[in-house]
């Protein structure tokens, strides 16, 4: 299975010079975050490839927008063909707003996934915005994972 990932960008090299051969071969695309909604919905309405999502830290625009056409996995879990995909979404808090989260908010839900990843016997592939703690994370909160 060929899995195209985005996040935090928009490109140009699939939006504004679009061509149908550029997405032959992918099976599934995930947004990790930071897109416009208006792009996610392109991507899905041009193919016929699946497009999942989580939020990132700037997305609250997808609370009055979302992406049309396109499944949100934020604190689920998703199987698509028998690939069992984890979403969760944002990042450290550093300011008011939407999609932020304390190290203890990160935690109780994370909490609350335990029973859909015991009842789905784990997970293949863990989608987050932002990194692992301390595994190529940034040393500003922006970029700090959890």
């Amino acid at each position: 299975m060929r899995i195209m990932a985005i996040a935090d960008e928009e490109s140009a090299y699939l939006w504004d010079h679009y061509d149908r051969k550029k997405m032959e071969g992918i099976d599934l695309i995930i947004s990790c975050g930071d897109l416009h909604p208006n792009y996610l919905s392109f991507l899905t309405t041009m193919t016929s490839i699946p497009v999942l999502y989580i939020h990132g830290n700037h997305d609250e625009k997808y609370l009055r927008t979302p992406p049309e056409g396109c499944t949100c996995i934020d604190d689920s879990i998703y199987v698509y063909e028998g690939i069992r995909i984890l979403g969760l979404g944002g990042s450290m808090r550093y300011r008011p707003g939407g999609f932020q989260y304390t190290e203890q908010e990160m935690r109780r839900r994370v909490r609350k996934l335990w029973f859909q990843i015991l009842l789905h016997r784990g997970f293949d592939i863990l989608v987050t915005h932002a990194p692992a703690y301390q595994l190529n994370d940034g040393r500003d909160l922006t970029h700090q994972g959890h």
